[in-house]
């Protein structure tokens, strides 16, 4: 088994959470893990991105070579665009719909559609707003993980247990928001993919 994801936001959306929940879960499970992240001008809205790489077996290198991912996981649709070229053919491509408009040159949201409507795999959530609905904004970004939940190579419950185990000292509402949030996200991509 091996599964090659590549994470893609904006400094502040929880990309490296995301990172960190995949990369407890797997490791709990007895994969094996590498990861090399790129932080860029992240404290001040630039992009964020991490490669994640699981196998059962030894891994040799951290970075992902063009066109062999699995998974794009994005909180940030223009920046999941900015990953295509790592996806593999039958790769899926898992992002959030809602912009986060810090240049000036951002792409008109109709051109960023186009673009997903060309890709045979994807799940576009509109995972600010669930987080929103289910009463912390802030957890959009387990609102994107719950929708890659069904692509990844970990038991769900082992991702649940990886969110209890990551936010417990934040206490018991934080955790149950963001277990909310990443249950919404499943829900979502098992009905529409």
């Amino acid at each position: 088994m091996k599964i090659d994801i590549v994470l893609a936001g904006v400094g502040g959306q929880g990309i490296l959470s995301i990172a960190n929940i995949i990369g407890y879960a797997a490791l709990k499970k007895g994969l094996m893990l590498k990861q090399a992240e790129v932080h860029g001008m992240s404290q001040r809205g630039g992009d964020v991105q991490s490669h994640l790489r699981l196998a059962d077996y030894e891994i040799a290198s951290d970075l992902i070579p063009k066109g062999q991912a699995d998974l794009i996981i994005s909180v940030e649709p223009m920046e999941s665009l900015r990953y295509l070229p790592w996806l593999s053919s039958s790769g899926w491509l898992i992002t959030n719909d809602n912009p986060f408009v810090n240049i000036p040159n951002y792409p008109e949201r109709e051109t960023v559609d186009q673009e997903f409507a060309k890709l045979p795999h994807k799940i576009v959530i509109a995972a600010d707003h669930i987080a929103k609905e289910l009463g912390s904004a802030r957890s959009a970004n387990m609102v994107v993980l719950g929708a890659a939940s069904p692509f990844l190579a970990i038991e769900f419950e082992a991702l649940e247990e990886a969110v209890s185990d990551v936010f417990g000292s934040k206490g018991a509402d934080v955790v149950n928001i963001n277990l909310a949030c990443l249950r919404a996200g499943r829900e979502f991509a098992l009905q529409n993919k």
